[in-house]
């Protein structure tokens, strides 16, 4: 809380569920649809790349995994953390994605329409829907192969369900943390490039985040080296597959199907997409999780300065060990935490612990001190070369 004693205002660009908001202390902030100058802004799918931001900003929360709706960059420069939701959907994700694989594998898309545009009047209706569904024969999952791209926390739970169906799985993922690997079914093979999964194939699906070395992951020419009727499932990013490549490959019989959650005007109504409306994460369960997650780290993050699933700094968590702690968001360069100590040292102020971390560029720093620290001091700190946001945590007695 301020020192004014006024509540954070909490900016919400789009709705977000009760069961999270109820995580935001309510003595502490107020939710608002509108401000000029909010503490924290929670998000789901708003394009935030226009707004501006104000000095009072502390922290972005999105409800959700992806985040190339929010100018990531301009908030690292003003030491806002973005927070995101990583695996609160995935489960919602994972069953979509095994319900795009049946839906491929047994022409349910086109059979439908072909049911949906029958004359009901007609007296040879029985007969139609008999040599109709000739059209429409489909394959079983098990003993195919599902080439799974992104190993992380849902492209593991869509590896697992696919064993579970039968299927052999072939994952690649040149970033895998050890984490993930460790969640990774033993039953999932090793592909060591995009090519060599592409190749070996029958149903491909895409779970990587949307950065420049992964847009046009999928184009036209990786997708020559595809199976004749394979199938391509993209409940990733749009942008991640290059959509014209992939429709030039059904018209050549290269794909079967492109299963996508992200319709365009280029893709809807083309023969072999089925294009859903973005639907990865919408279940009332996800939504659920998403929030409360969200709710919960920006929560901490405000009240002891903690870090968790910030996209932009390190993952940092400190025990207190004093009332007094400062949280410092910091460029990572060299003599910072020298700095930094040399500023309370000058000033008698006697550090009790000092964690720092960094992630790529960035850092984080938290100071637990035994001392109340002044105004003067957290100038001083303010005014150092790298450091990019400083904010004083005290807890009240």
């Amino acid at each position: 809380m301020a020192k004014s004693g006024r509540k954070l205002e909490v900016l919400v660009l789009n709705p977000i569920v009760q069961v999270g908001l109820r995580r935001l202390p309510a003595e502490r902030f107020e939710v608002v649809k509108e401000s000029n100058a909010p503490d924290v802004i929670l998000v789901r799918s708003a394009d935030m790349h226009e707004m501006k931001f104000g000095a009072n900003l502390k922290a972005v929360g999105r409800a959700g995994a992806g985040v190339n709706n929010i100018p990531v960059s301009e908030l690292s420069r003003l030491g806002v953390p973005v927070f995101n939701t990583p695996g609160a959907n995935a489960n919602a994700v994972k069953e979509l994605v095994v319900a795009g694989m049946l839906i491929a594998a047994r022409n349910l898309a086109p059979a439908l329409d072909f049911v949906r545009h029958l004359d009901l009047k007609d007296k040879e209706l029985e007969k139609k829907v008999e040599a109709g569904k000739k059209a429409y024969r489909g394959v079983e999952l098990p003993g195919h192969t599902l080439g799974v791209i992104g190993l992380g926390k849902i492209g593991s739970l869509v590896a697992d369900a696919a064993i579970r169906l039968g299927m052999n799985v072939l994952g690649y993922d040149p970033e895998i943390t050890v984490e993930a690997a460790w969640s990774l079914p033993s039953q999932v093979r090793k592909a060591h490039s995009v090519d060599e999964l592409i190749r070996a194939s029958d149903f491909v699906t895409l779970h990587v985040p949307l950065v420049e070395k992964t847009r046009n992951l999928i184009n036209a020419k990786n997708l020559k080296h595809m199976k004749a009727g394979a199938v391509l499932l993209n409940f990733s990013r749009d942008g991640v597959v290059e959509d014209a490549a992939a429709l030039k490959a059904l018209d050549a019989k290269q794909l079967r199907c492109y299963v996508t959650d992200f319709p365009s005007a280029e893709l809807i109504g083309r023969p072999g997409v089925v294009a859903l409306p973005h639907l990865g994460a919408s279940t009332s369960e996800a939504e659920d999780n998403c929030a409360v997650m969200v709710c919960e780290q920006v929560t901490a993050y405000l009240a002891d300065g903690t870090m968790e699933n910030a996209v932009n700094f390190p993952d940092t968590q400190m025990q207190r060990e004093s009332p007094y702690r400062l949280a410092i968001a910091n460029a990572n360069v060299p003599n910072m935490l020298a700095s930094i100590s040399n500023a309370m040292g000058s000033r008698k102020i006697n550090i009790h612990n000092m964690l720092n971390k960094s992630k790529g560029e960035m850092a984080y720093t938290l100071v637990d001190v035994d001392s109340p620290v002044p105004d003067a001091a957290i100038r001083e700190l303010c005014a150092i070369k790298g450091v990019l946001a400083v904010r004083y945590l005290p807890v009240k007695p």
